[in-house]
């Protein structure tokens, strides 16, 4: 049965490509639209920063429309601030509106903002309200499990997010205090799916690396759908393996070193493209050992990748790794036994 966002159709089990600071811009969303991503969201945008009109901020707005269905996530901490921002995103005319309630890390969750709001629900709840009331499109949620051990209230959360307009969920299976720490625990992202009093979509996050682990996701905890994030960089093919693997049982091969190095030369096409000759080049940096991982003797190629600064010469190295690994059978070996 198709999963569906408002009258945003999603499918039969959707993919979903997680909003990823600095990660999920549109060179890297382009590369997971085409491996299969059902459904993707810009990186994450300061509210404050919207509405300040922050070059940074405003860059993220940036979507395009072969990447539909797509949403904008914002964060923030103050409701005004957060229902103003909402307005800007809405200009940009997205698919939806998703607002991050999940992310960890020290200077968000200071600001009340991300993970740090799981510490005063009521507000969660209310902030949630004001924006849904703001805007005309679909807002959806990302959050987590709960702030820590003692606090994972994420069932009751997920109705109550419901009950104020929120038309879909994605849960990442751990708490803030956890951060990316341990294991993810599905357990309750499949209690909040299986409560009879939620109607919304839910999807699932957290540890998925292989098809084999989407397909014992779907099959055990009976989610939605699965939002990947991690095991997305450096290897958008997780899209399409999983899709593969779901459809027929058999996990395509490995992109091979002269695959790989065809979309590492688009992604950075399009790095310089959106983002310019210094940043595009940049920003670039933190893909490269991801792409390649598993290479032996890549060290000197990586190093020339992550400190160059002239677009040519990054052209020229991955010319040079692609002829050097592709003509060796072994190395194409070590390469996909590293997956």
């Amino acid at each position: 049965m198709a999963v569906k966002i408002g009258n945003i159709d999603l499918g039969e089990f959707p993919l979903l490509l997680a909003p990823m600071e600095d990660v999920s811009d549109p060179p890297f969303r382009a590369l997971c639209k085409a491996q299969g991503a059902d459904m993707m969201y810009t990186e994450f945008i300061s509210s404050e920063g919207l509405i300040r009109n922050a070059d940074k901020s405003v860059q993220k707005l940036d979507i395009f429309d072969y990447e539909q269905p797509i949403g904008i996530q914002i964060f923030g901490g103050e409701i005004e601030s957060m229902k103003l921002a909402a307005e800007i995103v809405e200009r940009s005319e997205p698919d939806l509106l998703d607002i991050n309630y999940g992310c960890p890390v020290k200077k968000v969750v200071n600001k009340s903002a991300g993970a740090g709001i799981l510490r005063d629900i009521p507000k969660m709840i209310s902030l949630t309200s004001e924006i849904v009331k703001q805007v005309k499109l679909p807002v959806t949620v990302k959050t987590r499990l709960g702030w820590d051990e003692s606090s994972k209230h994420i069932v009751d959360v997920a109705e109550r997010l419901q009950d104020v307009g929120v038309q879909a969920i994605s849960i990442h299976g751990r708490t803030r205090v956890q951060m990316y720490k341990g294991e993810a625990d599905w357990t309750l992202i499949a209690e909040t799916k299986n409560n009879p009093r939620l109607k919304i979509p839910v999807f699932g996050n957290g540890d998925v690396d292989s098809p084999q682990k989407a397909l014992e996701m779907k099959n055990r905890y009976g989610v939605d759908g699965i939002m990947i994030g991690r095991a997305s960089i450096g290897y958008p093919w997780i899209f399409r393996d999983i899709k593969a693997f779901m459809k027929t049982g058999i996990v395509p091969p490995p992109p091979s070193v002269k695959e790989r190095v065809a979309v590492v030369r688009e992604h950075l096409d399009f790095s310089l493209r959106w983002k310019g000759p210094r940043l595009g080049v940049v920003e670039m940096r933190r893909h490269y050992g991801k792409y390649f991982r598993g290479l032996a003797g890549f060290k000197d190629y990586r190093m020339v990748l992550v400190t160059e600064m002239d677009s040519s010469i990054l052209y020229e190295t991955l010319d040079i790794i692609e002829k050097k690994y592709h003509q060796s059978p072994a190395e194409e070996k070590l390469l996909a036994g590293g997956l």
